[in-house]
C-alpha cells in the first residue's frame, strides 16, 4: 500500500513540473487567426419575405441588416440561383425572382462568403394535390401502384405502414386503396409479406404477387418469392394429404399448402401476363417446385422435398406454378436460358400490331451466350429481336427504361455518356426500332445522375436521381424537361428532391386536374416532407 501511495505522489509531482515548463513555452500561432472576420451581415429569421411565395418575375423584399457596406459587391440567389437585387437599404434588400429560381433558401454572397435566410415558395405548374389522401405516406419504398379495373389500387413495397394505419397492426408490405389515397381496411391480408414485394398482376381471377419473401400471413413457409392471392387479399391455399413413415406404419396427415406450387431462388423484380401465362424476371438462378406427397422417416417434421431446376433471370410459369417449358428453355439439356452474364431489369410493352415486348436492360456484355450491348428486345418466344438494333448501345450501365405509347419511345437513364457512339449524357430517347432519337439532347449534370425518367403523353420528361444542377442551373433532384431536353419552363419551381423514384404515374386529381402519382423511396418533395408516396398536379 505505502509503494502505490509512493507513485501516485512522484506522478503528481511530475504532472506538476510538465505542467510549470508547459507555462514557460511560446504559445504557437492561432490555428484561427487568418480565418475571415464577420461580414456583420444579419438576414431576419423570424420576419418572413414579403410575400413568402410568388411566382418567377415576383419582387420580394427581406429584412436584414449591415448591407449597406457590401451594395455594390452582394449576390442575392434563391435556392442557389442569382436575383437581380433592386434596391438595398439599412434595414432591408428587394429583389426580383430569377427565371431559374426554385422554392428554398434566400441566401446572401460576398465574395466566397455566404448567409442564409429564409425560405422562399416560388410557385409554378407542379404543385403538390391536396386531394390526395394519404398525406402520411409510407414508412418504406413504394414499388407499384397498381390500378384495378373496379376502380381501386394495390400499393406495394417493403413498408410496414400506410398513412399510419399501421400503427398498431402493421400493414406488411401491400394494402388496397382509393385511387385517391383513402386506406381499405376490407382487404384481408392478415401479417402480408414476410419480405419486400415487387409487382402484382391480375391472371386467372388471382392476384399475383412477387418479390423477396417466403411467408404470406399464416403460410408461414412453402412460398419461393411468389404465390398467388383470392381477390379479398387471402392467399390461395390447397388442402393436401402428405404421408409419413415413423414406424413400419404409414401415416397420413392433411395440411393446408400454398396453391400456387413453384419459384424461384432469389428475389423476383418484375411479373407480367404474357399469352396467358406468368412472366418473371430478376436475380434468380433456380426454377423452384415442391413435392409434398413423398414419404420420409422424419416424424419432426411434413414432407416436403425441394426440387430445382436451372433457369436464369427470366422464366414463364403456368398459371399452377409448374415451369412453362416451351418459353426460353432446352427439353434436351433440362436448362433455361443463360439469359445476361450481369445485373438486368427488364420492361414489358406491346407495340403497334398489339404484340409484346419484352426489353431487357441492365449492364451486361452477352446474352444467351452471344454479345450484347447493355440493351436488347425480346420476341413473343423469348428470341432475341432482330428488328430492334442498338448498335454499339450505351458505353455505361442502364439504370432504367420506359415507352411512351403516344411517343412511341423508350426512355433510358443510366451511368452512361454515349449511345451508339453518340453524345447521350446519362439519358437517352430511342426509336423503336433502338436508334437514338437525336431530337433530345441531355445537358450536363452536377452533383450525381438521373436515376428515373419517364415520357408522358404530353411529349414532357419527367426525371428524379441525386443531381444538383442540370444545365448549370439547380435542380434538386427532381426536374420536368421539354422533348428537347431543356428544362421546361413553368414545371421547375419545386424546391428539394431527397430519394429515388420507382415510378411516374399519370392520373388525375380529385377535383379533376392533370396529375402524377410519384412512388418510391423518398423523404421530401418541394423541401417539405412527404414518403415514398404522394401526388402532384401540373396545370
Amino acid at each position: 500500500m505505502k509503494k502505490i501511495k509512493y507513485f501516485l505522489t512522484i506522478f503528481f509531482l511530475l504532472s506538476l513540473v510538465i505542467q510549470s515548463c508547459k507555462k514557460e513555452e511560446e504559445l504557437g500561432e492561432d490555428p484561427y487567426g487568418v480565418g475571415k472576420q464577420p461580414l456583420g451581415i444579419v438576414i431576419s429569421q423570424t420576419a418572413p419575405p414579403v410575400p413568402a411565395t410568388g411566382l418567377v418575375g415576383t419582387t420580394v423584399t427581406i429584412k436584414a441588416t449591415g448591407l449597406m457596406p457590401y451594395k455594390d459587391q452582394l449576390s442575392l440567389m434563391f435556392n442557389g440561383e442569382k436575383a437581380e437585387v433592386i434596391s438595398v437599404s439599412d434595414t432591408e434588400i428587394t429583389a426580383k425572382v430569377p427565371a431559374t429560381g426554385s422554392t428554398g433558401n434566400i441566401s446572401i454572397a460576398i465574395g466566397d462568403q455566404l448567409v442564409i435566410g429564409p425560405q422562399f415558395t416560388v410557385t409554378g405548374l407542379v404543385q403538390n394535390d391536396i386531394t390526395w389522401k394519404a398525406t402520411a405516406g409510407t414508412n418504406g419504398y413504394v414499388s407499384q401502384f397498381y390500378e384495378m379495373n373496379d376502380g381501386r389500387a394495390l400499393v406495394l413495397g417493403s413498408f410496414t405502414n400506410y398513412d399510419n394505419k399501421g400503427i398498431v397492426t402493421p400493414i406488411n408490405r401491400i394494402a388496397r386503396v382509393s385511387l385517391d389515397g383513402d386506406y381499405d381496411r376490407t382487404f384481408r391480408t392478415g401479417r402480408g409479406a414476410n419480405g419486400s414485394l415487387s409487382r402484382v398482376i391480375e391472371i386467372g381471377g388471382r392476384f399475383v404477387i412477387v418479390g423477396g419473401f417466403s411467408g404470406y400471413n399464416q403460410r408461414t413457409e412453402n412460398i419461393s418469392n411468389i404465390t398467388t392471392l383470392y381477390p379479398n387479399g387471402a392467399v390461395d391455399t390447397v388442402y393436401i394429404r402428405t404421408e409419413r413413415r415413423p414406424t413400419l406404419t404409414d401415416t397420413i396427415t392433411h395440411k393446408w399448402f400454398p396453391k400456387f406450387n413453384g419459384g424461384t431462388n432469389a428475389f423476383i423484380n418484375r411479373v407480367y401476363v404474357h399469352q396467358g401465362k406468368i412472366l418473371a424476371t430478376g436475380d434468380f438462378r433456380y426454377y423452384v417446385k415442391r413435392d409434398y406427397r413423398q414419404p420420409n422417416y422424419d416424424n419432426t417434421r411434413d414432407t416436403v422435398i425441394l426440387d430445382s431446376t436451372e433457369i436464369r433471370q427470366i422464366l414463364r410459369f403456368n398459371l399452377d406454378g409448374s415451369l412453362d417449358k416451351t418459353y426460353r428453355f432446352n427439353t434436351t439439356t433440362n436448362k433455361g436460358g443463360m439469359s445476361a452474364n450481369g445485373p438486368i431489369d427488364t420492361y414489358m410493352h406491346t407495340d403497334a400490331a398489339n404484340l409484346e415486348k419484352l426489353m431487357v436492360f441492365g449492364n451486361f456484355s452477352t446474352f444467351d451466350e452471344q454479345p450484347a450491348v447493355r440493351i436488347l428486345r425480346l420476341t413473343a418466344n423469348g428470341t432475341k429481336d432482330a428488328t430492334f438494333n442498338p448498335g454499339s448501345g450505351a458505353n455505361g450501365g442502364i439504370g432504367s427504361l420506359t415507352y411512351n405509347a403516344t411517343t412511341r419511345k423508350y426512355l433510358i437513364t443510366g451511368v452512361f455518356t454515349q449511345y451508339n457512339g453518340k453524345p447521350a449524357n446519362g439519358i437517352a430517347l430511342l426509336n423503336e426500332d433502338g436508334s437514338l432519337d437525336e431530337s433530345f439532347s441531355a445537358k450536363s449534370y452536377e452533383g450525381g445522375y438521373a436515376y428515373f425518367a419517364r415520357q408522358i403523353s404530353t411529349g414532357l420528361i419527367v426525371v428524379g436521381g441525386d443531381f444538383k444542377k442540370y444545365d448549370g442551373v439547380t435542380r434538386n433532384g427532381f426536374m420536368i424537361l421539354t422533348p428537347a431536353g431543356a428544362l421546361a419552363p413553368g414545371y421547375n419551381t419545386t424546391g428539394p428532391f431527397s430519394g429515388i423514384l420507382s415510378d411516374v404515374i399519370e392520373t388525375k386529381s380529385a377535383d379533376g386536374k392533370k396529375a402524377l402519382l410519384l412512388i418510391g423511396g423518398f423523404s421530401r418533395f418541394d423541401n417539405e416532407i412527404h414518403n415514398s408516396i404522394m401526388r402532384v398536379t401540373i396545370e
